[in-house]
């Protein structure tokens, strides 16, 4: 698709892909951009591996298919690069982030070669000490927006504080657990966003 951004989301059920798919394809939309955000439906038994995707386009979005060369992969289980190809169809000029507390040069023998942008991030970290439990899909969706900046970080986080008052507004906590969640993200990605650049 040109003028847009593809991305295919690799998780198991129960991890919340599918549901960080639609809230940025819900945010982008709300910024201003064309959106699809929708799941490959198959058996979505809990732990069972699923694939999301997005398209965000400045303009309108003609294709209605899977995304089969995506511009970013996002990997919400590293458990599933043991068994799932998750760099099929990604090019060299994409990028690949991984929810793990490995370090880049730990899971680069695990992607067959790819010789992308690779980003890392311990989402589970994250989210068990912004909220208490394991949820990697509220860093992994911050991840998306600071990898490829497809709309303005602030603008973004105002969507999504917006987006968490509506959906926990019986629970203040939650919502600022998830509003640190995204920060943390960010910032814990900034220096290697930044050394990505300075090596391209």
């Amino acid at each position: 698709m040109s003028n847009g951004l593809e991305i295919r989301w690799h998780g198991r059920g129960g991890q919340g892909a599918k549901t960080a798919a639609l809230l940025l394809a819900d945010a982008a939309f709300k910024t201003g951009k064309y959106v699809q955000g929708f799941p490959e439906y198959g058996p979505e038994r809990m732990g069972a591996p699923i694939t999301a995707y997005n398209r965000i386009s400045h303009e309108p979005i003609r294709v209605h298919s899977n995304i089969y060369t995506p511009d970013l992969v996002m990997v919400v289980d590293e458990t599933l690069l043991h068994s799932v190809d998750v760099t099929a169809g990604l090019g060299q000029e994409g990028s690949i982030i991984i929810n793990t507390a490995k370090s880049k040069q730990e899971i680069l023998p695990l992607l067959n070669g790819y010789q992308g942008n690779v980003y890392t991030i311990d989402a589970r970290m994250i989210s068990e000490e912004t909220l208490g439990k394991n949820m990697p899909n509220t860093p992994m969706l911050a991840a998306a927006v600071a990898v490829t900046g497809v709309m303005d970080w602030d603008a973004f986080v105002k969507e999504m504080q917006l987006s968490f008052q509506h959906k926990f507004a019986k629970k203040p906590e939650v919502i600022e657990g998830n509003m640190k969640a995204l920060t943390m993200t960010f910032e814990r990605l900034s220096d290697a966003i930044g050394d990505v650049k300075k090596s391209a």
